[in-house]
Formats: C-alpha cells, sequence, structure tokens
C-alpha cells in the first residue's frame, strides 16, 4: 500500500514538473534579430541616425538594461517597444512589426533577450545590425 501510494506521488511529481516546464518559454534568439534588425535598428537608424549592433554591450549589459526597462535614458521603457501595441501601432508602415504582431510581449521580450545575448560583445556570435 505504501509503495502504491510513493508511485503514485513520484508520477504525480513527474506530471507536475513536466507541466511547468511546458509553459516556460526559452527565447528564439533567431526571431529576436529579425525583432531587433526589424525594429530596434530601423527605428535608431530614421530616428538617430546610427544604429545600436548587439556587439557594443556584454552579455551582462545588456541584461541589466533590459532588466531596468529604461530606454531613452529613461525616458520610456524598452517593454514599451515591444509591446503589442506599439507593434499595432506601426504595422502598417513596418513588416516586422506586423508579422509579429499576434506574438505575446512575454515570448517576443524573451526573443530579444536571446538575441542580445548571442550577438553580445562576449557572447557566442558577437553581432552587427547588417
Amino acid at each position: 500500500m505504501k509503495r502504491t501510494a510513493l508511485f503514485a506521488a513520484a508520477v504525480l511529481a513527474c506530471v507536475a514538473g513536466s507541466a511547468s516546464t511546458a509553459a516556460a518559454y526559452d527565447g528564439d534568439w533567431k526571431r529576436g534579430r529579425v525583432y531587433y534588425r526589424g525594429i530596434c535598428t530601423a527605428c535608431h537608424t530614421s530616428q538617430m541616425g546610427e544604429t545600436i549592433a548587439p556587439s557594443t554591450m556584454t552579455q551582462a549589459q545588456w541584461a541589466a538594461y533590459l532588466q531596468a526597462d529604461k530606454h531613452a535614458k529613461g525616458k520610456d521603457s524598452v517593454s514599451q517597444y515591444v509591446g503589442k501595441a506599439y507593434r499595432a501601432g506601426i504595422k502598417g508602415s513596418n513588416k516586422v512589426a506586423e508579422k509579429f504582431a499576434d506574438v505575446p510581449d512575454a515570448e517576443l521580450m524573451a526573443d530579444l533577450k536571446a538575441f542580445v545575448a548571442k550577438g553580445a560583445k562576449d557572447g557566442d556570435s558577437p553581432a552587427s545590425c547588417n
């Protein structure tokens, strides 16, 4: 009887663990690259005349920047530019925003984080904006 109860508890624990693992989302750096280049780079180029390559910062610097969620020297937030509302507002003039219009904000932010970590100065594949 004790064995059956222990077995049932172990199975239940495994099922619960796999459900929470399935709910977790690992960022897709390739999708993050498309978004970064199509949204971030496009905006920085048109607004500031320059690009910000992922390789301009280290992984730790990118992580701190994204965690702080401050953009434009604190005038607004990074998450604002990853949000569905922002994408909806520019999708008429930006094909990437249109393509990602229905992607959940949290997934897109994870994708962006994965790309800048990979493309960071000390990342697996330091990336330029081209």
